[in-house]
């Protein structure tokens, strides 16, 4: 064939700006569209082959080679795919618009499925010029007396085609560096961006560096292949060693055979998994399959909980692996990382347009090649499809999470606090996941028993009295508390269910006492997403109230007064604590409490406490909590000796130091305390011992 010069058909004066600086957000990306070109010539040759159009020469390999050449700033993809004419490379190459994947599969869309072809991306091609000055083709097409072509060129709109001299079917592709690009010419970073983005391609992908020294490997010869290159037998004598028998007599025995080993070039070995854990049937797999599979894809030694196979051929394929992973404690960083791939091309991580948002603390790989992508592979399209796609990944994890509970509750709990998070964050963010799992939320009681919210609710639970409601352990419902039966009670109000819970097991522990003592029971609510979650549970069951332990002090734990038996005493203890304390403000409450032992607390109502939270997770720091009426209650108890002490002596002059310590151990048990008040704390506490020991003297 003659030279032939042109120009490449496209609509802008000059394309490469674009592509270098619009098209791809990462210029390492090229290697996924040069390799996925190679594969995907390599798979159009395949399906020739079965359609009867090709025959494979003898010793085919299907494979693709990356050969990095620092010294001469090369790049080279190889492939043994099907090639290309002079007219093709015209046809897929200088017009850029016009994808050769797309044509390929119009021309046999009745005699093959599209499955398995990667490219119908017809730009892909052109990300070579975000890293490279100069780009030169070699190519021999699988057809019959077909003519190499050789075609180049340098980054502007003008190229150059003529009769090449390869000798083998397919291409070769190779990129000479810019300046600012020689990095991928280093064999340790090719290898990195390979393996980012091709661990998994259906085609395997071997690395090498031009003019390399060869280097060999060592093997029994019983494990020689037609393909090793022999450089090297050799024969290995027996090892024999002298050693000393039941019967104390020396002897030789043999420690190691006779064996031949043979030297060999060292065997290639390819980057590329050609058939993922993902790709096989569920039943076909192990469960060391699928944990070294997820320590190898994601770098996580800590045994993942348990996964998710999702595996669809219809209405649009769709297969992966989600993995629930070990949280070892609140703190840990619940970040996850889903794969997706296209036809085992790797596209990009937590696209969110696919992945539930509340599905993305996991960690999983999906494979969808029915994905609508735009050209860079980098978006989606088609969102009501797309959108289908993420329903159903949602709908397969609740049903495993649902059908664990059911059938294997042993299991289930023994992973609820881990996968806890996941379940109430993906409850509050997907009302179908929510419809569906709300009811296999489980809380954990103060005896580490775990309860659904049905086991809370029960109705045979529910009863009228407050003694009877003592008993009913964590539910209590709010009528019995109105044993007046007071009218003006507002309708919302009536007959919920109240679920007490606790955030901290150590802080709250005085209040856990006063329920333990009094046959109550609590759930435990300690995590960061519990707040938000329980809120949520609200708004969508009008029946149910939470209630941490320290909001109110319930009838259970008080004896019965009259409405004026107190009255005295209250307004005389208000009027010291605020007068001791320096608080005009301050709420206080005077109540028999059955325990004598207990002298103070502390309550802040839900409403007022989730409102002071809020506060702080909005940085609303600097406002006054009182304007929410978030101010805590003092509570007295009036069966307690110091209390009434205080309420019989209030003109002494150490009444104020007893109210202040009072008032402290009662925040203590309610909150820590500010780091100027538990200074203040400490030295009142030595002052009060200092008497105590005056007193003994």
């Amino acid at each position: 064939m003659s030279k032939k010069t042109g120009s490449l058909s496209i609509n802008s004066e000059n394309i490469f700006p674009i592509i270098k600086k619009w098209l791809y957000s990462d210029h390492d990306i090229f290697f996924r569209e040069m390799i996925s070109n190679g594969c995907d010539a390599i798979t159009k040759l395949e399906k020739l082959e079965v359609m009867g159009e090709y025959t494979f020469p003898e010793n085919y390999k299907k494979q693709i080679q990356v050969v990095v050449n620092p010294e001469e700033k090369t790049l080279k993809f190889i492939d043994t795919g099907l090639g290309m004419t002079a007219d093709e490379v015209e046809e897929y190459i200088t017009q850029i618009a016009f994808s050769g994947a797309t044509d390929f599969l119009e021309k046999y869309k009745d005699k093959t499925t599209d499955d398995e072809i990667i490219g119908h991306f017809g730009l892909g091609f052109y990300s070579a010029f975000m890293v490279a000055e100069e780009v030169h083709i070699d190519t021999l097409s699988y057809r019959d007396g077909a003519t190499p072509v050789h075609w180049e060129c340098d980054g502007g709109t003008e190229y150059t085609l003529e009769k090449g001299s390869r000798d083998t079917v397919g291409t070769e592709i190779t990129l000479f560096l810019s300046e600012d690009s020689l990095e991928f010419a280093n064999e340790y970073r090719a290898r990195e961006v390979i393996e980012k983005y091709c661990s998994f391609m259906p085609v395997e992908i071997f690395l090498s560096k031009a003019n390399a020294e060869q280097q060999y490997e060592t093997i029994d010869e019983s494990e020689l292949r037609e393909d090793d290159v022999i450089v090297e037998r050799i024969h290995e004598d027996a090892k024999t060693e002298e050693k000393e028998n039941e019967n104390g007599e020396k002897e030789v025995v043999e420690i190691s055979p006779a064996r031949d080993r043979v030297k060999i070039n060292k065997r290639p070995v390819s980057l590329s998994d050609t058939h993922p854990l993902w790709t096989k049937h569920p039943n076909d797999c192990t469960e060391e399959e699928y944990k070294e599979f997820y320590r190898k894809v994601f770098l996580d030694y800590k045994e993942p909980l348990f996964w998710i196979h999702l595996n669809m051929d219809y209405p649009f394929n769709l297969k992966g692996i989600l993995y629930f992973p070990k949280i070892n404690t609140e703190y840990d960083s619940i970040e996850g990382k889903i794969k997706l791939y296209n036809n085992q091309v790797f596209i990009a991580d937590n696209i969110k347009e696919v992945i539930p948002e509340f599905l993305m603390l996991l960690k999983g790989v999906i494979d969808c090649p029915d994905l609508p992508l735009n050209v860079s592979r980098s978006a989606l399209q088609n969102d009501g499809f797309v959108k289908k796609i993420s329903d159903y990944i949602t709908k397969k994890v609740a049903d495993k999470l649902t059908g664990m509970c059911k059938t294997d509750r042993e299991s289930y709990e023994k992973y609820w606090d881990d996968i806890s998070p996941f379940i109430k964050f993906g409850c509050i963010k997907d009302s179908k996941f929510g419809e569906k799992m709300t009811d296999y939320v489980l809380y954990k009681n103060l005896d580490g028993k775990y309860l659904t919210i049905k086991d809370l609710a029960k109705e045979e639970e529910k009863k009228p009295e407050t003694e009877e409601a003592a008993e009913t352990g964590t539910v209590e419902n709010t009528e019995s508390e109105n044993k007046d039966g007071a009218e003006n009670e507002k309708d919302s109000e009536k007959n919920k269910t109240v679920v007490y819970y606790v955030t901290d097991e150590v802080q709250q522990s005085q209040y856990i006492n006063m329920f333990r003592e009094a046959g109550m029971d609590a759930v435990i609510l300690k995590h960061n997403i519990d707040t938000p979650f329980i809120s949520h549970m609200e708004q969508l069951r009008e029946d149910l109230k939470f209630q941490r332990i320290d909001a109110d002090v319930t009838d259970t734990f008080k004896e019965e007064t009259s409405e004026d038996e107190l009255k005295e005493t209250t307004d005389t203890l208000t009027e010291v604590f605020r007068k001791a304390l320096g608080r005009d403000k301050l709420t206080v409450k005077v109540e028999k409490l059955k325990n004598e032992n207990i002298s103070s607390m502390i309550t802040l109502s839900e409403e007022n406490r989730r409102m002071q939270e809020m506060m702080k997770m909005y940085g609303m720091y600097g406002m006054d909590p009182t304007m929410f009426g978030g101010e805590e209650t003092l509570i007295l108890n009036a069966r307690n000796k110091l209390v009434q002490y205080v309420a019989a002596h209030k003109d002494s002059d150490r009444i104020p130091m007893i109210c202040e310590q009072l008032y402290d151990l009662a925040m203590i048990a309610h909150k820590p305390l500010a780091p100027e008040e538990m200074t203040k704390f400490i030295a009142r506490s030595n002052e009060i011992l200092m008497l105590l020991a005056g007193q003994e003297d």
